[in-house]
């Protein structure tokens, strides 16, 4: 089986080839604003779903699957995205310091003949984060393409969480274990 990966992000295409399958990859630009209606529960399954839904599988051969995914960042039901510049970074930091917020990932797999989705929660609990340590994290790692602002497997996971519940990997935008589990029930399926 090859698995082709509907993502820009360089933490999932780091994640997905450590599953031992062989990866292609592709670009897939679609519109992920949703209305406001939509819980942030829902939001990244659905953004996943739209993605794989955008690829055309006249493309996909018998032995491929399209694997499209979307991570959020949810705090008390607000989706806080990515941010645009540093000091909306310092903001959203200073927001989950001291807190517990979820991550969903969504994902979607699309073969010729079947498509199966999923969403994925961890719940990440930060220690209280001082100014200091927000503002040099935000000045040395510059995490403007992550959701909330913070990567886990950055400094600020290391000093700056305390414990999570659920998947690591779901944090860093792929839930692999489920991945892999859902890519072997749909490939038993075909």
């Amino acid at each position: 089986m090859q698995l082709l990966l509907a993502s820009k992000s360089p933490r999932r295409r780091e994640l997905i080839a450590k599953l031992g399958y062989d990866v292609q990859y592709v670009d897939i630009d679609v519109d992920e604003h949703l209305d406001h209606s939509v819980s942030a529960v829902e939001v990244s399954e659905l953004l996943a779903r739209r993605k794989a839904s955008a690829y055309d599988t006249a493309h996909l051969s018998p032995d491929q699957v399209l694997v499209a995914a979307d991570t959020i960042v949810a705090l008390r039901g607000e989706i806080l995205g990515k941010p645009h510049d540093r000091s909306q970074a310092i903001g959203m930091l200073r927001r989950l310091s001291d807190s517990c917020h979820t991550v969903y990932t969504g994902v979607c797999l699309r073969t010729r003949t079947a498509v199966r989705s999923f969403t994925e929660a961890t719940r990440v609990h930060f220690l209280p984060l001082s100014d200091n340590l927000i503002t040099h994290y935000v000045d040395t790692y510059a995490p403007y393409d992550k959701a909330g602002a913070y990567g886990i497997q950055e400094w600020i996971g290391m000093v700056g969480i305390s414990s999570i519940e659920g998947c690591f990997y779901n944090v860093m935008g792929l839930p692999l274990s489920r991945l892999y589990t859902e890519l072997q029930q749909i490939c038993a399926a075909r």
